[in-house]
């Protein structure tokens, strides 16, 4: 008896020793290969499992000191950096095998496959843009009376429903996929009953549109009546209903937020700077009148109003924190050391984050507050007359293989909607005040309190 327990407990000895020389062997060699690759990052350390909130992000870039933090321009991962597979499966109930979470050759076949639909002439093709801008109009009255620009932008969407189920869903979806992400190593522990129930809702919104793009195509109706569309490309490289709906479900994540999120930022300050107002809209005016839809010529037309949307992006980038992780060793050319210029080695599959915001933001980057250029926090569209951004200091569609495909498209969006409410409405009142000036970061960056303003109408003086 007694040996029996002597030997049982021989055993786990020797079992929990391996454990703890493989897991020290392990760290040796991990050691090793980052001393070979470059050196070790400076070390920040947080809370768990809620780290990851705007307020502590903001604080680790903030108080690194200069040259401690890789410059952005330096991370040449291009060959070799994506998601990850932890992003990938922690992503994988809500955009499956899309674009956003997948890497590798799977992820350049769904840039080839969404190619199309950003080309110019799609880009082009304005009056899409139209119909739903005059939805919005309808729902603003001229009049001063106080309204929640931001709740309609995020409300009108491309799906033409300001109080949709599926835009109620999505919201939820988002929402708890944001509060996983937040819970760490404890997300197993988030309820996901309104999640999957969301997800159920949006399922059944999409499948009409792909069970009727796929019958168009054996129908052969698309090419016959010329009303071929993104949906009807990815119905011919594909046909699997799984492949199409992820497809979908990514181009909806990149495309409705992020607009509405900078419509919403950019009109809070327009709101606040009159005279900025004033000016936007006299450029309007001259350029194409008080009714004429804009064409995408026009819009190109407008520095003024491209200054004030680059501005917006400046100071509220859509996507304020990123990330992505080596798909194998690789090296950081600086960051390391006790100056911040030694290279950083960087392990396969370690996550490398960076904040969009801090950089954008950070005083150092910039020419230094004068007359002629405003404090870097001050929303100043004029600075975009005479300043120019280095490579990589201003970054709000990101940059690399992975820059956003839908630039171009995200902006024509935005300066349509901008240049279709300012012909209307020839001033602004801010009825927002001192606390709800606050930013909210829920995976992409919105106000906090929403927007609430006035519009007037040249007809209501």
């Amino acid at each position: 008896m007694i040996s029996d327990y002597f030997t049982a407990k021989s055993a786990f000895a020797l079992f929990a020793a391996t454990l703890v020389i493989y897991y020290l062997a392990r760290r040796l060699q991990e050691h090793r290969s980052i001393q070979q690759l470059g050196g070790y990052a400076p070390h920040a350390g947080g809370w768990l499992p809620f780290n990851r909130d705007l307020e502590f992000w903001e604080w680790v870039f903030a108080s690194c000191k200069p040259g401690e933090v890789v410059d952005t321009a330096e991370i040449r991962l291009a060959a070799t950096q994506g998601k990850g597979q932890n992003f990938s499966r922690d992503w994988q109930e809500f955009l499956g095998h899309g674009i956003f979470a997948t890497d590798g050759e799977e992820w350049a076949k769904s840039r080839q496959l969404l190619r199309p639909q950003f080309v110019k002439t799609r880009v082009r093709d304005l009056d899409i843009f139209e119909k739903h801008v005059q939805q919005l109009l309808l729902l603003l009255d001229g009049q001063g009376k106080e309204v929640d620009i931001s709740e309609l932008f995020y409300g009108v969407d491309s799906l033409g429903n300001a109080d949709s189920q599926f835009a109620q869903a999505f919201g939820e979806v988002l929402r708890t996929q944001n509060i996983r992400l937040r819970a760490g190593p404890l997300q197993h522990l988030v309820p996901l009953r309104n999640f999957r129930k969301g997800l159920r809702v949006m399922d059944s919104f999409i499948e009409p549109f792909i069970r009727d793009a796929l019958g168009e195509l054996d129908d052969k109706c698309s090419k016959s009546t010329g009303g071929s569309t993104w949906l009807h490309s990815v119905a011919e490289f594909t046909r699997d209903r799984q492949v199409i709906r992820d497809q979908i479900v990514n181009i909806l994540l990149a495309g409705r937020d992020t607009t509405a999120g900078t419509l919403s930022f950019l009109f809070k300050e327009l709101s606040s700077h009159p005279k900025v107002y004033s000016k936007l809209r006299q450029e309007i005016l001259e350029e194409i009148g008080t009714q004429k839809a804009p064409t995408y010529e026009d819009l190109k037309t407008m520095p003024y109003l491209q200054h004030c949307i680059n501005e917006t992006l400046r100071i509220y980038p859509v996507l304020p924190f990123n990330m992505r992780v080596p798909l194998k060793n690789t090296t950081l050319p600086r960051g390391g050391g006790p100056d911040g210029l030694s290279p950083i080695g960087v392990m396969k599959e370690t996550v490398v984050g960076w904040s969009t915001m801090s950089l954008q933001r950070n005083p150092a980057r910039y020419p230094a507050a004068s007359a002629s250029f405003a404090p870097v926090m001050e929303f100043s569209p004029e600075r975009w007359e005479k300043w120019t951004p280095r490579p990589w200091q201003y970054i709000p569609f990101n940059g690399g293989p992975r820059i956003c495909i839908g630039q171009q498209f995200a902006l024509t969006e935005i300066g349509y909607t901008v240049v279709r409410i300012v012909q209307r409405f020839d001033r602004l009142e801010k009825y927002w005040g001192v606390g709800d000036d606050k930013v909210r970061s829920e995976i992409v960056l919105s106000p906090a309190h929403g927007v609430k303003i006035g519009l007037f109408s040249a007809q209501s003086k």
